[in-house]
């Protein structure tokens, strides 16, 4: 059974695993240059909460067995956040409030991506303009929404022992989406 893979006594090891992998996946250059998303603080605090959010989704599938894995993945996220901020200088009696209005504008993002992948493509595309496209491109939008629902796919088709796996085929999907845009674009006449 694959449910070992999430034992307690290996929960925060697996959660770590889990992190790294998607920090690296929304770090890929394609993201950025291509679809839109600003190579900025904030702009990769969009792009890591969406993968977060797409993990935390897939994980959501095998729930009860995987809740401790998705609280650990999360408790993660937000001490990564605290100890980024703290590099950039935010002093200790402000992080509170920073860290705060972070998960709120994690948790709110998380539930409008939620609601917008129930809705279709354009919803989701909508939802990415507000949120992680700085110029709000729809061009670009589209393009993040169509590497999110790849991405969404191959994380559900994903076993949970090759979750991490499948996360790190996320960095050649994205420049493989972003690729054939480029693509897609050079063909179209002016």
């Amino acid at each position: 059974m694959t449910w070992r893979w999430f034992r307690k006594d290996q929960t925060q090891s697996q959660a770590e695993t889990l992190f790294e992998a998607l920090n690296a996946a929304a770090r890929s250059p394609a993201l950025y240059a291509a679809a839109g998303a600003p190579d900025t603080i904030e702009g990769r605090f969009e792009v890591l909460g969406l993968h977060i959010f797409l993990a935390l989704r897939r994980l959501r599938r095998d729930a009860p067995a995987s809740d401790r894995l998705s609280i650990a993945l999360q408790e993660i996220f937000f001490r990564r956040l605290d100890g980024a901020l703290r590099e950039i200088g935010v002093g200790d009696l402000s992080i509170g409030r920073k860290i705060r209005g972070l998960a709120e504008a994690f948790y709110g993002r998380a539930a409008a991506y939620e609601r917008a992948m129930g809705e279709g493509p354009d919803a989701l595309a909508a939802a990415l303009a507000r949120n992680v496209i700085e110029s709000g491109d729809a061009g670009r939008a589209r393009l993040l929404a169509e590497y999110v629902l790849k991405a969404d796919l191959r994380l559900a088709s994903a076993q949970a022992d090759g979750l991490v796996d499948a996360i790190k085929d996320l960095m050649p999907l994205s420049e493989a989406v972003t690729a054939k845009n480029g693509d897609d674009q050079r063909r179209k006449p002016d």
